[in-house]
């Protein structure tokens, strides 16, 4: 497994969990723990998934579809429809 490069992941941790906050009303620690704890949150540590390719506006709809769904997979992101 290639892994994303840490700074790269600090972008990510921070903006994704920040929008988590923001939308559904967590802490700060709550909304990171909900994000660092997800299968996208995997998925994006290994840059062969390709998820680095999508800003971090896209990766939280990847998250949120996981949320709904339980899958990141079922995205339009990564099902590229």
């Amino acid at each position: 497994m290639s892994r994303m490069i840490p700074e790269v992941m600090n972008y990510y941790d921070q903006t994704v969990s920040a929008m988590i906050e923001e939308k559904y009303g967590l802490t700060p620690m709550n909304a990171l723990r909900a994000f660092t704890t997800s299968e996208t949150h995997a998925l994006l540590q290994d840059r062969a998934n390709g998820l680095g390719a999508f800003g971090a506006e896209g990766v939280f709809d990847i998250w949120e579809c996981e949320r709904v769904t339980g899958d990141p997979r079922n995205s339009i992101y990564i099902r590229g429809e």
